[in-house]
């Protein structure tokens, strides 16, 4: 099969080089930030369980999907710049920020299911597709699901891996259960050892993951320039911690969404992609680095790289910038898809 590579036409790989005088440190301050509203903006029940969204401005719309342990309160400095162009949706995944903490089986079709759903009957009409993080492989994903629904995606310091192409071929989940029927013992005694066990060790992950000197000191480690990492930011991501379900959602994410990664590959995501994707990237992230933007690049054909000095949350570390780049690419977007995506009801004269 041919590797995108080998394709001709390849997107453009630009480059915000950000000083120290024109990053977050300050320029953010200038910008307007959502206000934090501890009781929500917008709730839509989706399969009986509320989720929360906010919504702004007027025009084409464009979806923010924020990342693990975060929520639309993230999007605080895109929200605002955003909408005075742009119909702009920021929405708290299940299990997240003021979305319900539902006791559910956490699988990456989960978070597809509720954003699709999220278009279909919030959005209403084809949209951009905003994801950091565990929110960019949300929106990879649901772009291939639903095609339809998705007229681009943008992705920030995406979550997700590439395959090993070294790897034997997984058999499905349903074949591999009645290939490998599970003994007594371990029906009786090892699984229950092995969830006791996960419970304490995922338990204490969780009462350390909630203590907002430790937000703080996470948050500080992956923005480079750490102004923006204040009381608004650490009060959004600790305060949802507090549901009294919390604790059990964060064992079954951590416990069963985690180790199924393998299934949702990139290069399998990216080879049902159909859509132009913009690749908005913080070089400077220690956990997802820009090798894996020119690797996505490379393997996709309609790909656009931005580079911005920043870490794992420029959209949050350095908005102005951040800002600047998406609103561009998305104004190319408009002047392409006419010829891309011709009205049948238009008749040329």
């Amino acid at each position: 099969m041919m590797r995108r590579r080998d394709f001709v036409t390849k997107g453009v790989t630009l480059s915000v080089c950000c000083s120290l005088l024109s990053s977050s440190n300050g320029s953010a301050q200038a910008l307007e930030m959502l206000p934090f509203k501890a009781d929500g903006y917008n709730f839509w029940t989706w399969r009986d369980r509320r989720i929360h969204y906010v919504e702004q401005g007027a025009g084409k719309p464009v979806v923010l999907i924020h990342g693990f342990g975060a929520s639309a309160f993230h999007w605080r400095y895109n929200i605002p710049e955003l909408a005075k162009k742009y119909k702009v949706y920021a929405v708290d995944l299940l299990g997240f920020g003021l979305s319900e903490k539902a006791l559910v089986d956490y699988e990456a079709t989960v978070w597809m299911e509720q954003v699709s759903d999220f278009l279909r009957e919030v959005v209403k009409e084809p949209a951009v597709l905003v994801g950091n993080s565990l929110g960019g492989s949300t929106t990879l994903l649901t772009a291939t699901e639903v095609p339809e629904l998705v007229r681009g995606v943008v992705l920030v310091n995406s979550a997700g891996q590439f395959g090993d192409p070294n790897s034997p071929p997984e058999s499905p989940p349903a074949a591999a259960e009645e290939e490998q029927p599970e003994s007594a013992v371990t029906r009786l005694i090892v699984r229950p050892i092995k969830e006791a066990f996960q419970r304490v060790v995922i338990g204490f992950l969780f009462w350390q993951a909630k203590q907002p000197a430790r937000v703080e000191k996470v948050l500080k480690s992956v923005y480079k320039d750490a102004t923006n990492v204040d009381d608004y930011l650490i009060g959004s991501i600790t305060a949802p911690a507090a549901d009294p379900n919390a604790g059990e959602v964060y064992y079954r994410m951590m416990s069963r969404f985690m180790a199924n990664q393998s299934r949702y590959t990139l290069d399998r995501l990216l080879g049902k992609l159909s859509c132009p994707l913009l690749l908005l990237w913080g070089d400077l992230d220690p956990w997802v680095g820009p090798a894996k933007a020119a690797r996505i690049n490379e393997f996709y054909q309609d790909s656009t790289v931005v580079n911005l000095q920043a870490g794992h949350c420029p959209h949050d570390e350095a908005p102005e910038q951040f800002n600047k780049a998406l609103l561009e690419w998305l104004a190319s977007l408009e002047a392409r898809t006419p010829a891309a995506e011709p009205e049948p009801t238009l008749q040329a004269v």
